[in-house]
C-alpha cells in the first residue's frame, strides 16, 4: 500500500532524543502492593482535594530526602562516577496539545521536600495550563529539539554528564503516570536514576507502585526497602500534611448569636 511520510515534529524529535539516552541504561524494576487507605481517608475529606500526582510527589522526595541513593546519578565526566545531589528536583511528565499535536514535555521542581502541598498542586497545574510559550523549560526543550542532531545530542551528553548541569536540566528522579486513564505504564525509559509510577488507585486505597532504577546507581535490595519506608511515609507524614489542610481550611465556628465562639 502507498501511505504517507509524517515529518517528525521537534516533540517528536525531543522524546526520540530523551529514548536515544535512556536505552542504554541498566534499568531494573521493583514494585510493591500498597495499602493507601488513611491517606485515601485524608484525602477524600478535603475541599478541594490534593491531586494524587501531587501527594506521590511529595512521598518521594521526602524519602529521597532520607535515601541519598536516590538523590545520586552514574555520570561520565570528566570520569566515570557517582555523583550525590543535596536536594531533590523533580522532572514530571505533562501531556500538552501543542500545534494540533498532543505531546509530552518535563517541568522541574527543585527541593519539593521542602515545599507545602498547595504550592507542588499550583506549580503542577501552571505546567499543565498555562500556554506552552509562557514557560521557560518548554521553550528551551522545543528550541533545542529544533537544532541540528549532533548539536542536540551533544548537549544532552554534557547536560547528563556534568554532575552541576544535570539536576538543573534534568532532575534527580521523574515522575510520569496514565493511572487517570486506567492505565499503567510497566517498562517506562528515563535517563534519571530513578522514575515512579503507579497503577489505578482502588476505593480501599490499594495500589501497585514501582520504582524503575538505574542499577550502576545501587541495588535492588536498596529499592525494595525504599519501597516500604515510602508507603510508610505515605500513611505517615504525607497524611499528617492532609489532615493539615482540611484544618486550615475549616472555617470558625459560629455561635447562636451569630459570633464567633
Amino acid at each position: 500500500m502507498r501511505g504517507r511520510t509524517v515529518r517528525l515534529s521537534a516533540a517528536r524529535r525531543l522524546v526520540g532524543d530523551l529514548m536515544r539516552f535512556s536505552i542504554g541504561i541498566p534499568r531494573v524494576t521493583v514494585q510493591r502492593q500498597m495499602n493507601l487507605r488513611a491517606l485515601v481517608d485524608a484525602r477524600s475529606a478535603c475541599d478541594p482535594r490534593p491531586s494524587w500526582t501531587v501527594l506521590f510527589l511529595k512521598g518521594y522526595a521526602l524519602l529521597s530526602k532520607e535515601t541519598p541513593d536516590l538523590r545520586r546519578a552514574y555520570i561520565k565526566f570528566p570520569k566515570h562516577q557517582l555523583y550525590e545531589y543535596p536536594e531533590s528536583v523533580a522532572s514530571v511528565a505533562h501531556e500538552r496539545e501543542h500545534e494540533g499535536e498532543r505531546i509530552v514535555l518535563l517541568s522541574t521542581i527543585k527541593g519539593p521536600e521542602q515545599r507545602p502541598i498547595p504550592e507542588l498542586e499550583k506549580l503542577i497545574q501552571e505546567a499543565r495550563s498555562r500556554p506552552i510559550a509562557e514557560i521557560k523549560e518548554f521553550r528551551r526543550s522545543l528550541k533545542l529539539a529544533r537544532a541540528p542532531a549532533f548539536l542536540r545530542w551533544s548537549l544532552m551528553w554534557l547536560g547528563l554528564n556534568l554532575g552541576r548541569k544535570r539536576a538543573r536540566y534534568f532532575g534527580t528522579f521523574q515522575l510520569s503516570v496514565y493511572s487517570g486513564l486506567g492505565a499503567e505504564s510497566l517498562n517506562p525509559l528515563t535517563p534519571l536514576t530513578t522514575l515512579l509510577n503507579y497503577g489505578p488507585i482502588d476505593a480501599d486505597g490499594t495500589v501497585t507502585v514501582r520504582i524503575h532504577y538505574d542499577h550502576r546507581v545501587m541495588d535492588g535490595a536498596s529499592i525494595a526497602r525504599a519501597l516500604e519506608r515510602f508507603e510508610r511515609i505515605l500513611n505517615g507524614g504525607v497524611v499528617d500534611e492532609v489532615r493539615g489542610l482540611k484544618q486550615a481550611g475549616k472555617p470558625a465556628g459560629i455561635s447562636i448569636a451569630g459570633r464567633a465562639p
